[in-house]
């Protein structure tokens, strides 16, 4: 895109940024009784569509559509956004590679939106035609597929398609011209490390399992990380002291939940300079990213209204805003 294509559609997503939810409607949210309540006030914000029902699902899946419907409004190139989309891309990898081995077809399983579906994921592994899979993810497909096929480990299979969709992400980071692509990348791969570490530490995982599971980046030594697992809870904390993600061992001494959000607010806070980028793809790309935080902020809330939860115990999950 030219700069003045830029200037245009930084300029519309300052005019939508206007809609993105802030705490304040956040706590206007949590303020409603039950999920119906939820429901409604969301329907008076302009969310989901005359057409469909007013369900929870339907409403945010809508959502999620509406956010590439506006991106590709913006813009013909969609590369920019093409990490954004690979953490989707290789879920859907995962259910393919399962569907094929059990034969079976499970309903509702993918996410839509993806440069490839999930049909046409089974189709190709079904062929054992890997190659025609990405790049980035044709040999990780292919090693799944059979370690699941010769093990059933679904677990197993899991982790070496997660470990592959982190390195795409840093792949994608190292290469992009974007500084938004790159701190994304490497934000989004050193949190994903930390949330191993600290499950592997509570599951008594191995070093070897985090090492499968693990991908490197320039911001955490993930060897030391993995290490720290090993010792214990206070061992991840103290090792996380020392590095730029000093703040996520703080989270992780209040409890699970405060950790669970820091980690997706490190992202929001990574983003969050690109309020004031004019003349990059940058502040779409961060638009994306605050879209997304704030429908998943909306699934928790509405989430703990279903099930009754106390307000307190929904406010400690609820994510910080990008407005």
């Amino acid at each position: 895109m030219s700069e003045r294509q830029y200037t245009y559609a930084v300029a519309r997503i300052r005019a939508m940024e206007v809609s993105l939810f802030t705490q304040a409607v956040i706590e206007q949210l949590l303020a409603c009784k039950n999920e119906q309540q939820c429901l409604q006030f969301l329907l008076e914000r302009g969310w989901g569509d005359a057409e469909i029902p007013v369900e929870a699902e339907a409403i945010l899946t809508c959502e999620r559509e509406k956010i590439w419907e506006e991106m590709r409004a913006l813009t013909d190139d969609m590369s920019a956004f093409d990490v954004l989309t690979y953490q989707d891309l290789f879920h859907n990898l995962k259910a393919a590679i399962k569907a094929a081995v059990r034969d079976t077809y499970p309903e509702q399983i993918f996410i839509q939106d993806t440069a490839i579906t999930g049909e046409e994921m089974i189709t190709l592994i079904k062929a054992k035609e890997f190659s025609k899979l990405p790049a980035n993810m044709a040999g990780a497909a292919q090693e799944a597929y059979e370690t699941l096929l010769h093990t059933g480990d679904g677990q197993l299979c899991d982790i070496m398609i997660d470990q592959a969709a982190l390195k795409a992400i840093y792949a994608a980071g190292k290469e992009a011209k974007e500084d938004i692509i790159r701190e994304y990348a490497e934000s989004t791969v050193a949190v994903a490390n930390i949330k191993i570490a600290v499950r592997s530490q509570k599951t008594a995982k191995s070093i070897d399992f985090m090492e499968k599971a693990m991908a490197e980046c320039d911001s955490l030594d993930i060897n030391a990380l993995a290490y720290a697992a090993i010792q214990g809870a206070d061992a991840i904390q103290s090792y996380l002291e020392g590095t730029v993600y000093a703040e996520g061992a703080l989270a992780l001494a209040v409890s699970q939940s405060a950790f669970e959000c820091w980690c997706d607010n490190r992202i929001i806070q990574t983003i969050r300079p690109q309020i004031y980028n004019p003349f990059t793809i940058g502040p779409l790309v961060a638009f994306v990213l605050a879209r997304e935080n704030e429908i998943k902020t909306v699934r928790i809330i509405l989430s703990g209204k279903l099930n009754d939860m106390p307000e307190e115990s929904i406010r400690e999950r609820v994510r910080e805003m990008y407005a």
